[in-house]
């Protein structure tokens, strides 16, 4: 999924409870289901700001000599503008983007 193209906030906002617990009519198990997907995409972003910065490295034997990448910290700063991994988790689950079950309620029916 395109991170970087995401409506979610990039700061503090109040959200409605009853529109967060409107697809499981039970706030914790939403927020747990928001918990999750939001380390989901914290996963994500991270192994991707990973394999980027990793096109920059540069690899010396050397600890006397500290190089500023420019490239490096222009990607860094980009990735740290993001929203925060909740707020993308809270926005998907807003809009009906992530998918749950409940194996337990899926039984009994």
């Amino acid at each position: 999924m395109d991170y970087k193209n995401t409506k979610a906030a990039s700061s503090t906002i109040t959200y409605d409870k009853t529109k967060i617990e409107a697809p499981t009519e039970n706030i914790y198990e939403a927020i747990t289901i928001i918990a999750k997907r939001a380390e989901q995409i914290a996963g994500d972003l991270k192994s991707e700001l990973i394999e980027k910065l990793e096109e920059f490295a540069t690899y010396t034997d050397s600890l006397d000599e500290v190089f500023e990448n420019k490239e490096q910290i222009e990607v860094s700063k980009f990735y740290e503008k993001l929203p925060k991994s909740t707020a993308i988790a809270v926005e998907e689950w807003l809009e009906g983007k992530v998918y749950h079950r409940n194996p337990e309620t899926d039984i009994k029916e």
